[in-house]
């Protein structure tokens, strides 16, 4: 196998990648049903679009989308009610505190790059455990948001790296596609939500299934070819 370049930084999605967030985001979309005299939404249905944020939990609860007439009262509804309640039932998928853990031990960086918008992800990180992220870049840090690679080439520059020192790690396809426009080795990650397509139909550099995977990848590359200090 031949193995990537050492990395200096890995950087992450947070919804569906270190963070099971959908029955949070989930809860607050059923709340906007029940208050209206709907059904909840089964949450096998809401759990796939989790990484879309208000725009598939409304797309799969109440069948609108953004251009939708309607869709920005149950937008604002959406948000107030997962303000209310985002770390209820929120936190790290098994395995990623060992990950980051290990990522940190090697001597690299981790950080956080994410469609969510800063009012949710600057409070939520703290509730859990992801506060000491070298870098946090939300959905609306820089004009675009992913698949546009600005995000992923903002947190390279606050690391102080060129974007091809870093790796990029999502559950969704606009995840790689971001990625792979920065300059990036992505990551296409099983575990997460992954959204209508399987992550093997991406064309991602690498698909693991489970976190340890990409730490083992990372201690073989780095084993390989050790970082220069």
């Amino acid at each position: 196998m031949t193995l990537p370049a050492v990395p200096r930084a890995i950087l992450f999605d947070l919804d569906g990648t270190l963070a099971d967030t959908a029955p949070d985001l989930a809860a607050a979309v059923n709340r906007l049903r029940t208050a209206r005299g709907l059904a909840p939404t089964d949450y096998a249905i809401l759990r796939p679009t989790a990484s879309a944020g208000a725009r598939g939990m409304i797309g799969a609860s109440f069948g609108l989308k953004p251009e939708d007439q309607g869709y920005d009262e149950l937008r604002d509804g959406f948000f107030a009610n997962y303000e209310a309640a985002m770390a209820v039932h929120s936190g790290l998928f098994d395995g990623i505190t060992e990950l980051l853990t290990g990522i940190e031990a090697a001597g690299l960086q981790w950080g956080i790059v994410t469609n969510k918008p800063k009012r949710f992800t600057d409070p939520l990180l703290p509730q859990i455990g992801l506060a000491h992220a070298a870098c946090s870049i939300s959905g609306d840090t820089t004009p675009h948001a992913k698949p546009h690679p600005a995000p992923l080439l903002e947190a390279a520059r606050r690391l102080n790296l060129a974007p091809e020192q870093c790796w990029y790690v999502g559950d969704d396809l606009r995840d790689i596609q971001a990625g792979k426009a920065a300059g990036m080795l992505t990551i296409g990650c099983g575990w997460g939500y992954c959204g209508p397509t399987e992550p093997q139909h991406w064309q991602a550099d690498y698909v693991f299934q489970q976190p340890h995977e990409l730490l083992a990848l990372l201690q073989t590359t780095l084993a390989a070819r050790p970082l220069a200090a």
